[in-house]
């Protein structure tokens, strides 16, 4: 057996799906095809063994620019099909040995599929990032007394502590304005999660909040609305607050 049948994502719809533009597949795989399993459909393309083989992924596991082009490759099939009543996006390199083992699997994992898309029915995941500009949210700040000019020892040693005291306030300000934006969005959400954030390094300072929110279309706009506004009231405080979508519900169908 030279190909393997590769799997982009499962789609609920009352008509045979189509992708919203030219779906291009992982490299080397060939087309992108829509299979018809039964009330379900199966976006799939043939992939050669050659390059996707469990010895091939192995090696290209090592390399960061071959796994980057194929997670890319992937979501760019998957979000082909965003308008469709559902989406559930496969992890990266779902394969099977033929379309019939693959179709088979959809039917063995028929109550766990169904459940996921009454879960996610005309919904989008967005996503919302929070990061931290420490000096702009030094300088932003109520200034506290200093007790001298520095140039004593004891003066030295209190300044110190003033720094560590106005740091520690800052962390501790920081985790409630993030818990209370979080709060806010996820009232407008079906469901929301909180990806591991706290404190990672991120362009233009330390990213505070990674948080994906299951949205109904219809609250589409409303929640655009909110998530400017608060990012408009926060940027002041040096908050820098990104909204991105609509996505797949890539957080909300992975068990």
């Amino acid at each position: 057996m030279s190909d393997a049948c590769y799997v982009y994502c499962v789609i609920a719809s009352g008509r045979r799906p189509r992708p919203t533009r030219v779906a291009r597949g992982l490299p080397a795989t060939g087309p992108v095809r829509v299979l018809d399993a039964g009330g379900l459909y199966v976006v799939v393309a043939e992939a050669p063994l050659s390059e996707y083989g469990e010895a091939a992924i192995a090696r290209g596991l090592a390399n960061l620019e071959w796994v980057s082009r194929a997670a890319m490759a992937h979501e760019r099939v998957v979000e082909s099909f965003g308008k469709a009543d559902a989406v559930l996006p496969m992890k990266l390199f779902t394969m099977f040995s033929n379309e019939a083992r693959a179709l088979a699997h959809v039917s063995e994992q028929r109550k766990r599929l169904d459940a996921l898309v009454r879960r996610v029915t005309g919904h989008d995941e967005w996503s919302v990032r929070v990061v931290l500009d420490r000096a702009r949210a030094e300088r932003a700040a109520p200034k506290s007394a200093t007790a001298s000019d520095g140039r004593t020892g004891v003066a030295y040693l209190a300044q110190k502590k003033a720094r560590r005291d106005a740091a520690r306030e800052l962390a501790e300000r920081a985790q409630e304005t993030v818990a209370d934006l979080y709060d806010r969005l996820s009232a407008r959400a079906r469901e929301a999660t909180r990806r591991t954030a706290s404190e990672l390094p991120a362009q233009g300072g330390s990213l505070l909040l990674d948080a994906a929110f299951l949205i109904p279309r219809r609250r589409a706009a409303s929640f655009k609305t909110l998530a400017g506004r608060e990012a408009k009231a926060l940027a002041r405080h040096g908050y820098g607050v990104t909204l991105t979508g609509p996505w797949p519900p890539y957080s909300f169908v992975q068990d």
